[in-house]
């Protein structure tokens, strides 16, 4: 049994998404970003008390990258990782970790837009800065797809899963008109029948609104 610790619209959803390309059987247990991620059973699964947590063979996992990779590597039949020796092995592993570049940006703006509870906590620099570097990297998406093509590697893998998730949570961030690319990119994975399974329902949105704005600076 698979079992797979989830909060929709994080990166556990990188993992969910993957699991359901694979078609594998699993349970999907639905945490909330609250003191319940602090719980000792909790703490067990995942030290740091973060999702996603995945229960598979007996152990548990957590770190969503590592999870990515080592599900590819147990189902390498299904194409979505790059083994050693494959020509796209060194690419593979640079743009299933950039996502984590990207996560960091993302994380940074939902706690300054979402998490913190009062209005002084809140700084406009970050807001700005952190999506300006955001911004930087849907240009390095943008400018790879100018060499890869359709997809980051050639055919669909995981690293558009991770780098794919990222672009989806940052959009609510920073926006992506004027790169061509990416957004016809962005267009073709989140069609799959896998991304639209892995969404939440309307009533467990973290991001309650479609764009949240980088607040102006004051004036000095």
């Amino acid at each position: 049994m698979i079992r797979l610790h989830h909060v929709p619209q994080s990166r556990s959803m990188r993992v969910l998404w993957l699991l359901e390309e694979l078609g594998l059987p699993y349970e999907l247990v639905t945490e909330t970003f609250d003191r319940s991620l602090r719980r000792q059973d909790y703490l067990a699964r995942s030290p740091a008390g973060r999702v996603p947590a995945l229960e598979i063979g007996g152990e548990t996992m957590f770190e969503s990258g590592a999870i990515l990779e080592y599900l590819c590597e147990l189902y390498p039949e299904k194409g979505f990782g790059r083994a050693r020796g494959d020509a796209e092995r060194r690419d593979y592993l640079v743009w299933l970790h950039f996502a984590e570049t990207m996560s960091h940006h993302c994380a940074a703006l939902t706690q300054q837009h979402l998490m913190l509870r009062e209005d002084s906590m809140r700084s406009p620099v970050i807001m700005q800065l952190e999506a300006a570097r955001l911004g930087k990297c849907y240009e390095a998406i943008e400018a790879r797809l100018a060499q890869s093509g359709e997809h980051l590697l050639q055919g669909f893998s995981a690293v558009d899963i991770a780098v794919g998730q990222a672009v989806y949570i940052g959009r609510h961030f920073r926006a992506t008109e004027g790169l061509a690319r990416l957004e016809a990119w962005y267009g073709r994975i989140t069609a799959r029948e896998a991304f639209l399974r892995s969404l939440p329902g309307m009533d467990a949105m973290l991001y309650t609104q479609e764009f949240y704005p980088a607040w102006p600076m004051p004036e000095a």
